[in-house]
């Protein structure tokens, strides 16, 4: 029989017993060996008690030194209904990163209370963490009901206390004894006013799939060639796909249908949420790492702006407004700029105003990510709606996030209207296919020099060209940028989409821009169709740029005067694999420019040397 996967995170306040329940579940279900037993009970002995069960989970010595549970421990078992994956994580305040990470992928809860204490304020904050992640099923086990004499009154009353962490979450509560056995396997006949079923009972019945299955999230990862095909492998996060459906491919919004599925074994007819097939479609359409495969009639938002929680994992705050960490959500990865906006108070899920977050906090930030993301609010869609963060500088993970909502970007209900007049239609008419000359340098290396020669050049030949120029559109669609490095950033993105637009209206679009950052030029090259997009590297030493400079600009540089300017005080990273180098301190003007052409002119795809030459 394939038993379906349930995975669980069990949390709790200090010495509430969650290293014991689970010792105690392994126990019962056989998942432990003899040896590991007699172990266990040999060291139990020489503290005088019985075998304690707790040891089969706390690893570490500092956990068996201070007694309670620090990392996250993660034990699988199985039963004749079910297979488990359970997620053992720490109780303290000062380890809720732990605990956000066991309950990344869960789907559903255990909450221990000491039956002794009741509702403590960390059990309040655990509470308050398992809405917040989105977790919809969750037990409450109140434990040590032993040493109340099992109470059905301290029961009752810390069930009350419960009620208002809640309202929102599918909720059972049980009285059990982990060191006793009391509830956990079997029904105990020292409560017999319970009626419920025992915990393992109930964590059989929990159901493993909480996904809206019209949601069809596929994750490209890699593109394969197998039997002679292209072959898309990547995740199915969400939904389902059978061989013959119509899905729309992100970012080009292309429709296709699927031609075959694969797994390492066989073929499938359809593939399910949890899986990692090999996916076929039926048109050579642009697809690469990045790009997802999503049902037609139920797209992902598709912005680079959202509101989301996220709890930080560094020891160094994260400030009002930053830059420079990197965000990795499912195949993409990406900078942002995150603007703090609250902190969360989880012991009663109020916001407050804060300026910075600090290790273990929770807060609501504000994030604008450099490229375009397909994505879902993680109520949605687990997958699609979570992110981490990454310091660039340590390559530590420095945050887990979940989004809330989009704060601007593409609706789902909003579609991309298109021409009946397509570019293939246009390029016969202008007699040549299109493309984008992307002009990249130093300050005063000669790139807009070269671009207003090349421009007149194929305009000349009569090609259908235009040259876009950074300067000129800082005068009006980039007018209400500046020259921080998100700015730049922007600036650089915005430029890729009028290019792409250009382009998909026939024309050979010629872009000067200095673009000093590789993953900014790589974003461009990712709009536009891998054989018509020609990354130009404009070479120049920086002594001749400086002498070449009638701006001024390096001389403001060097005395200070401009901060973060390319070359002298931010740098420049030299393109590693462009389609051409040219060396303007080498070359006449009119070389460099016969040099793009012949390049651009032997592609007989790219310039077609058809109706004007």
């Amino acid at each position: 029989m394939n038993k379906a996967l349930l995975r669980i995170v069990t949390t709790g306040s200090v010495d509430d017993g969650k290293s014991t329940l689970m010792g105690r579940l392994l126990y019962e279900t056989k998942a432990i060996y003899e040896d590991q037993y007699e172990a266990i009970k040999k060291v139990s002995l020489k503290k005088g008690r019985e075998a304690d069960l707790s040891l089969l989970l706390d690893g570490l010595s500092a956990e068996r030194e201070q007694a309670i549970t620090i990392d996250v421990a993660y034990r699988y078992f199985s039963t004749k209904n079910r297979k488990f994956i359970i997620a053992d994580c720490p109780g303290h305040e000062q380890y809720t990163k732990n605990m956000v990470t066991g309950a990344s992928t869960a789907n559903a809860a255990i909450l221990l209370i000491d039956a002794r204490k009741g509702l403590t304020p960390q059990s309040k904050r655990h509470l308050t963490l398992i809405s917040l992640l989105n977790i919809k099923y969750v037990i409450i086990a109140i434990n040590k009901m032993d040493l109340i004499n099992y109470s059905e009154v301290t029961f009752n009353r810390i069930k009350s206390e419960c009620s208002n962490f809640t309202k929102n979450l599918k909720s059972v509560f049980i009285p059990v004894s982990a060191l006793k056995g009391d509830n956990i396997v079997k029904t105990s006949i020292n409560m017999p006013w319970y009626f419920g079923t025992p915990l393992l009972g109930c964590m059989e019945g929990i159901p493993d799939k909480f996904s809206n299955l019209s949601s069809f999230r596929f994750s490209v990862q890699l593109i394969t060639h197998t039997e002679g095909l292209r072959g898309l492998a990547g995740y199915v996060s969400s939904g389902s796909v059978k061989k013959g459906d119509e899905v729309v491919v992100l970012p080009s919004g292309l429709t296709t249908r699927i031609k075959k599925i694969l797994t390492y074994d066989k073929e499938l007819e359809e593939a399910q949420e949890g899986q990692s097939p090999l996916i076929f479609i039926d048109k050579d359409i642009d697809v690469s790492r990045g790009s997802m495969l999503v049902c037609r009639d139920n797209p992902p938002l598709i912005g680079n702006k959202f509101e989301a929680m996220i709890c930080w994992m560094q020891d160094r705050p994260i400030k009002g407004l930053e830059g420079k960490y990197l965000l990795k959500h499912t195949t993409k990865e990406t900078e942002v700029i995150i603007k703090v906006k609250h902190k969360i108070n989880i012991d009663n899920l109020t916001e407050e105003i804060a300026e910075d977050l600090v290790l273990n906090d929770l807060g609501i930030v504000e994030i604008e990510t450099f490229q375009k993301l397909f994505f879902d609010p993680y109520k949605e869609n687990s997958y699609t709606g979570s992110f981490i963060l990454i310091d660039p500088i340590t390559n530590n993970t420095a945050a887990a996030g979940t989004i809330l909502k989009a704060t601007t970007g593409k609706s789902s209900n909003i579609t991309w209207s298109r021409s009946d007049i397509n570019q293939a239609l246009r390029e016969d008419q202008f007699g040549h296919k299109a493309c984008v000359l992307w002009l990249t340098g130093l300050p005063s290396s000669g790139k807009s020099t070269l671009a207003t020669y090349l421009e007149k050049m194929l305009f000349t030949k009569g090609k259908n060209v235009l040259n876009i120029d950074g300067d000129n559109l800082r005068h009006g669609l980039c007018n209400d940028l500046g020259f921080s490095d998100f700015d730049r950033d922007e600036n650089i993105r915005r430029a890729g989409e009028v290019a792409k637009i250009l382009f998909n209206a026939g024309t050979i679009v010629i872009c000067s821009f200095v673009s000093p950052k590789k993953v900014h030029r790589d974003f461009v090259r990712g709009l536009i169709p891998k054989d018509r997009f020609f990354e130009i590297f404009i070479q120049c030493d920086l002594y001749t740029c400086i002498q070449r400079d009638t701006k001024g600009l390096y001389k403001r540089a060097i005395n200070k005067e401009i901060k973060q300017f390319t070359g002298i005080t931010s740098e420049y990273e030299i393109p590693p694999n462009p389609e051409l180098t040219i060396n303007t301190k080498e070359s006449s003007v009119k070389s460099c420019a016969q040099s793009i052409f012949n390049l651009i002119y032997s592609k007989d795809y790219t310039i077609n040397p058809g109706k004007n030459k």
